[in-house]
């Protein structure tokens, strides 16, 4: 791994890794909060205004592949949103040092100064064999 040339890259990550350190608990998923109208035809949220019933607060997730939605109560949302919150700064700050690491392999790599209509860099594979096994036939090849 090429150590990074450039101070400010290093100072970036070093300040994303305080960052990181200091988040607490995450809880994944998202949250809703919705109002709703029921089937009743008397009811006040037929009405014009209508007086919507709820809020309802919805936490939604992934659990191995399932979506699994659980309704919080109030006191609940006000105990963990600070968690969700926790969530979507460390998405954020890992989005961040992606970002970053990008750049800084394609500093190292020479890659930065490639720009729209100058040539390729070189290949980093070999290219295939005119008869490898993989390799498209020609119509006029007899083993095609």
């Amino acid at each position: 791994m090429p150590a990074p040339d450039d101070r400010s890259a290093g100072q970036a990550r070093a300040a994303i890794q305080a960052a990181l350190a200091s988040i607490g608990f995450c809880l994944p998923g998202s949250i809703v909060i919705r109002r709703t109208r029921c089937g009743k035809p008397r009811c006040a949220c037929k009405a014009d205004p209508p007086a919507l019933h709820g809020p309802y607060i919805q936490w939604t997730r992934t659990v191995k592949g399932k979506t699994v939605t659980r309704t919080l109560t109030q006191a609940q949302y006000d105990a963990y949103a600070s968690w969700f919150a926790n969530a979507r700064a460390l998405r954020a700050l890992a989005a961040e040092l992606e970002r970053l690491s990008l750049g800084e392999m394609a500093r190292a790599e020479g890659w930065a100064k490639i720009t729209p209509g100058t040539p390729a860099p070189p290949r980093t594979r070999p290219v295939r064999a005119p008869n490898h096994p993989k390799t498209p036939k020609t119509p006029g090849d007899p083993l095609a």
